[in-house]
């Protein structure tokens, strides 16, 4: 039985790397379920990075462990291995296939950032943070009251964002602080929570009230800083009813992990009743007195 070429031992091994390798991409889920629009560009970007990835380690972990097995020392041999000195044709293909990975990853992700909206912005915020502060009166009382804060920085146009495309359904003005989230609607209705209506256009207007943060949300594959004194804006569409968290993605502070909240995905009707019972809760001559308390 003669020896079996090695072009075919390559093309043997190619191929089985390859179905590995596509396999190991189609099949291992790394992330948490899909919930936007936006979501499946991003992992269908990721599964071809692990495509990448698998293949690259079969390669090179089977590169390893042949040549340690059909180059190791045997009994009785004293000499040397054979002297080699650089291979041009080798390196060559070492440097050219990394160099083709990466642009073909380079220009798949532009592609994914640009069916994501790029790097467009929508526009200014128009929303007002509503903060609660006690009142201490020389008469022993003390008030909770709320009111809107002048924030010019809430009123200016957003310089950093992606996906800004379009007149958005919604727009929530997002406030980071150590350690919560707190969003403000323009109907005047201010939250720990963010409520969206599904299967609508979402931008959000982030900004911090301190330090820099992260706006976070895994089943979105969404995430966007909250910097201090520097507008930016996420836009994105849920497509799933259900609750997920908002996280702090930024190192904040002491309580940094502490920094939750959640989003709520309504259906449209339950978005809207959400809305119309909140409009109730926090009607202005309700807030202007929270709590007294007198002295006796």
């Amino acid at each position: 039985m003669g020896r079996i070429p090695t072009s075919i031992w390559t093309l043997t091994v190619g191929v089985l790397v390859t179905v590995i390798a596509v396999w190991v991409g189609n099949h291992v889920s790394l992330f948490p379920e899909q919930a936007s629009l936006q979501a499946p560009l991003v992992d269908d970007f990721f599964k071809l990075m692990l495509m990448i990835a698998t293949a690259l380690f079969l390669l090179v972990a089977g590169t390893v462990i042949f040549f340690a097995i059909q180059f190791r020392q045997r009994p009785g041999d004293e000499g040397d291995g054979v002297p080699l000195e650089g291979d041009f044709a080798l390196e060559a293909y070492w440097t050219m296939i990394p160099a083709v990975i990466v642009i073909v990853l380079g220009v798949y992700s532009v592609q994914v950032f640009a069916e994501m909206g790029g790097f467009a912005v929508g526009g200014a915020g128009g929303n007002h943070l509503l903060v609660g502060h006690h009142h201490h009166h020389p008469a022993g009382t003390s008030q909770l009251v709320s009111h809107e804060m002048a924030n010019p920085a809430s009123e200016s146009k957003a310089k950093y964002g992606f996906g800004g495309s379009g007149e958005p359904d919604v727009t929530v003005t997002v406030t980071g602080m150590q350690y919560a989230w707190i969003f403000n609607y323009p109907e005047g209705i201010t939250s720990g929570e963010l409520h969206i209506p599904v299967n609508k256009n979402i931008q959000l207007n982030i900004k911090s009230a301190d330090v820099i943060h992260s706006f976070w949300v895994p089943q979105f594959r969404l995430k966007q800083d909250a910097i201090p004194g520097q507008n930016t804006e996420l836009r994105f569409t849920a497509t799933k009813v259900g609750e997920y968290p908002v996280i702090c993605a930024e190192l904040c502070g002491g309580y940094h992990g502490a920094m939750r909240t959640r989003v709520y995905v309504h259906t449209q009707e339950d978005y809207e009743k959400w809305l119309a019972e909140n409009l109730i809760a926090q009607r202005p001559d309700m807030s202007q007195m929270v709590a007294v308390k007198t002295s006796q």
